[in-house]
Parts: C-alpha cells; sequence; structure tokens
C-alpha cells in the first residue's frame, strides 16, 4: 500500500514550519495520539538523532523510538521507527508560497510492520492515521498561525 499523504498551506515561513515540526517537543501539542516526545541525544538536530514519542493507541500508551533519517533545513525532514510492532516511516517537505511568506506543508506516513505489527498496520494504524492526520495538519497550522505561549 501506498503511504497516507496530506497537505495543508499556512501563513509561516518555511525557516519558521521546519523549526516547530522538526522540534519533538512540540509533537503532543500537533499530533493528537502523542502524548509525549522526548528527544534521546544533544546538538544539533542530524541524521540519525532519536526521539522517544509515546502515544495513545486506542486505551493503551506505547512508547516507540523514531530516528531522523533526513534533516535538509527548511525544505524537508524524514524518520523512521527503530523499535516497536508497529514503525512509522515519515517524509514531510515544505514549499515556499508567495515569496516565503507561507508554506504548503506535505507529509506522508506509512507502517511498517513487525511480529503482531503485521497485523496491527492494516487493522489499527493505518485506519486511525487516515482519520487522524488530516486533524494534525489543522492542528500544526493552528499553532503556527496562533502560537499560544
Amino acid at each position: 500500500m501506498s503511504a497516507i499523504r496530506e497537505v495543508i498551506d499556512v501563513d509561516c515561513s518555511p525557516d519558521e514550519v521546519y523549526a516547530y515540526v522538526t522540534d519533538s517537543s512540540h509533537l503532543p501539542d500537533w499530533q493528537l495520539s502523542a502524548v509525549s516526545a522526548q528527544r534521546l541525544d544533544e546538538g544539533p538536530l542530524q541524521e540519525g538523532s532519536r526521539v522517544r514519542v509515546t502515544r495513545r493507541i486506542g486505551t493503551r500508551e506505547m512508547p516507540m523510538t523514531v530516528e531522523f533519517t533526513e534533516v535538509v533545513p527548511p525544505v524537508s525532514w524524514g524518520l523512521h521507527g527503530v523499535d516497536g510492532p508497529v514503525r512509522p516511516r515519515v517524509h514531510g517537505e515544505i514549499e515556499p508560497l508567495d515569496d516565503g511568506r507561507r508554506s504548503r506543508v506535505t507529509i506522508d506516513v506509512d507502517f511498517e510492520g513487525h511480529g503482531l505489527g503485521k497485523v496491527l498496520v492494516p487493522l489499527v494504524a493505518r485506519p486511525q492515521l487516515r482519520k487522524e492526520l488530516p486533524r494534525d495538519e489543522q492542528l500544526l497550522k493552528e499553532q503556527l498561525e496562533h502560537p499560544t505561549a
């Protein structure tokens, strides 16, 4: 199956969008299933940087580690899960609009199942993502255009 893709336009520069989406501390603010996220290493974000994310899947909270596979500010980022039965593969792109005053954000997500995850991907993970990703992008837009703090 192909990745699930969502696109949204945001009234912020690509630099602002990139800084926000690649800062793991913001994940729970714009991803509905993210309960917490913590960077596991120090220094500048780079390929190989890891983040521990706890997500609510149904009624359970499941921790997982993701690793950045692509870091190209302010154009694109990529990451993949490195543990757990359901491992996401994410690719994001930011396209400048209106001479860089606005941005088009495209996020593609797919999953790799391991063990029980081979069953969970089509039955749980993909259906949940199809519902959640459009709402996540709308939350991302709201957080960027109307920050609260």
